[in-house]
């Protein structure tokens, strides 16, 4: 855990030696970063906050829609090296809605993915799971790098989720099992446009609707619902680092004011998005989780996709 929070501090102060000096820019950060229809990044949002970018020309509303459906299939028949048949789909779709009026803005970021995957003689197995939908509104200060907000969030997942190491598996996650609603009220300072610091009080409320599985989200036995007052770090770092190639890398964290500073949750959330024309992209994404309410060991994810991406509007 020490290792896990000391690596943490190191990208922190990368961050603040990529954004120095301070300039000054033209857009206020209020979900992710899109710089055009055509460069939209398919992510996942986290429990506590996600960014976009509102520009402070845009008066009145802006809509951008995008579907992403990506999979993978590998077949063996008398492979002397050998092999598992596979066969794997996951689809997403991210409605982003923005508007701004004089210093004030607002942001709908929703998020949903789902993915599963058929292993023979396994069955099928669920890959990717997300329901995230993230409200931000802000006040945009005279030196528009700053700005106040104040962010409502949602999330959960669709499907049942398993643990394969117990014979038979057991369920550890449904929908509503947990769910998180999280509110938001700080400061947001932007130096450049594709980094912005945020901070603010915050209140966490846990929702596990399978009192079966309370406990294993830091609820008492048969508790369905659970109330947090913290107060809420991030950092976003989002640009193109080579032609037709992002990186999007995010610290959050979450920490309760009436817990023990050790127990504060860490999301640390990675992912390369390269473009290989209008319709097709790659991406590799890497997020580090650590939720000492699931248990005291750092949670990885790794995921490398191919597939089609199609803007709706």
């Amino acid at each position: 855990m020490n290792k896990f929070f000391a690596f943490v501090a190191l990208l922190l102060s990368i961050f603040f030696l990529i954004t120095s000096p301070v300039l000054s820019q033209e857009a206020i950060e209020i979900s992710r970063l899109l710089e055009n229809d055509s460069d939209i990044s398919v992510r996942d949002m986290s429990d506590v906050n996600s960014r976009v970018v509102v520009a402070d020309t845009l008066r009145g509303w802006q809509v951008d829609w995008v579907s992403d459906l990506s999979g993978s299939q590998a077949s063996y028949d008398n492979w002397s090296q050998g092999g598992v048949n596979t066969i794997s789909v996951t689809a997403s779709t991210v409605f982003n809605a923005r508007y701004r009026k004089g210093q004030f803005a607002y942001a709908l970021d929703t998020n949903l993915k789902y993915g599963k995957s058929q292993i023979e003689d396994e069955g099928t197995r669920k890959t990717n799971d997300r329901i995230a939908i993230n409200n931000k509104f802000s006040y945009i200060f005279e030196d528009e790098r700053w700005s106040a907000f104040g962010n409502i969030n949602f999330s959960t997942q669709f499907d049942q989720g398993y643990d394969y190491a117990e014979e038979p598996p057991v369920v550890i996650s449904r929908f509503f099992a947990p769910a998180y609603f999280t509110q938001i009220a700080g400061i947001s300072f932007q130096p450049k446009d594709y980094f912005t610091a945020e901070a603010g009080m915050a209140m966490k409320q846990t929702i596990v609707s399978d009192t079966t599985l309370s406990t294993r989200y830091g609820l008492e036995p048969g508790e369905s619902f659970r109330f947090e007052p913290g107060y809420s770090l991030a950092m976003n770092f989002e640009k193109k680092i080579v032609s037709n190639v992002r990186l999007i890398s995010t610290v959050e964290t979450f920490t309760n004011l009436q817990r023990h500073v050790d127990n504060t949750d860490v999301n640390f959330s990675n992912e390369l998005i390269g473009k290989v024309n209008d319709y097709l992209n790659m991406s590799f994404q890497f997020v580090m989780v650590y939720d000492s309410d699931f248990n005291r060991e750092v949670q990885i994810k790794q995921v490398l996709s191919a597939g089609f991406s199609y803007s709706i509007f």
